[in-house]
């Protein structure tokens, strides 16, 4: 699949579940995001809630060491211009702060001075915003899009407002990917209870954004 998008014969992929454990047995673990920090990010979409997040699997230690100003000012750029590409117009991000009600070190160190980069560069970007309201106030319209500093911080929020029939897919990667927000399940294979319910939106976001139609439509 990555050669066939690589060449430019598919528009995008659409990966399965995976299961961690064997993918680690099988050293392909983390191929897909063996890069440097800000290259390719992980985002995730469901209805209103859409995040990308600057940091993935990383611990949270090292995410206060690693966070600077120009890393959350190139995710900023990243998210504007992919989505911008994917047929968004003019996304509205808002951007999550670290520390709670935003104000810490991170914050003043990294967070703020990127979003004002960002904006002196002509992106709508605000922040740093509290991140126990700025999900919400995605949710609600205000953005079109969260930049996260973490995993846990934007999948949480994600988990808990959306989770069935969320997706996700990898922004700065040389082809559109799109992937499902969970894992094999194994165990209720072969019980026919499994969801289809987030393949279905990775598939149907896939083909929106190849098409340049950019977010699914909130559901009637």
């Amino acid at each position: 699949a990555q050669t066939l998008a690589g060449a430019g014969q598919a528009d995008g992929i659409v990966m399965g579940p995976v299961n961690s454990e064997a993918m680690a047995t099988g050293g392909t673990l983390g191929v897909l995001m063996n890069s440097k920090p800000g290259e390719r990010l992980l985002t995730v979409f469901s209805g209103a809630l859409r995040v990308t997040h600057i940091f993935d699997h990383v611990y949270l230690r090292d995410v206060c060491a690693q966070l600077t100003a120009p890393l959350v000012t190139q995710s900023i750029r990243l998210t504007h211009e992919v989505l911008t590409g994917w047929g968004v117009a003019s996304p509205r991000i808002g951007v999550a702060g670290l520390n709670p009600h935003a104000h810490g070190p991170e914050e003043d160190a990294a967070i703020a001075p990127g979003v004002a980069a960002a904006r002196a560069q002509g992106l709508d970007a605000t922040g740093p915003i509290s991140p126990d309201t700025v999900f919400r106030h995605c949710i609600e319209g205000r953005y079109d899009v969260v930049v996260a500093m973490c995993h846990d911080q934007g999948h949480i929020a994600m988990k808990t407002w959306g989770f069935e029939g969320n997706c996700g897919g990898f922004i700065g990667m040389p082809y559109l990917f799109m992937t499902v927000g969970h894992g094999t399940a194994f165990d209720i294979a072969g019980k026919g209870i499994a969801s289809p319910a987030m393949i279905l939106s990775a598939l149907r976001q896939c083909a929106y954004f190849a098409a340049g139609r950019g977010f699914l439509p909130a559901p009637a």
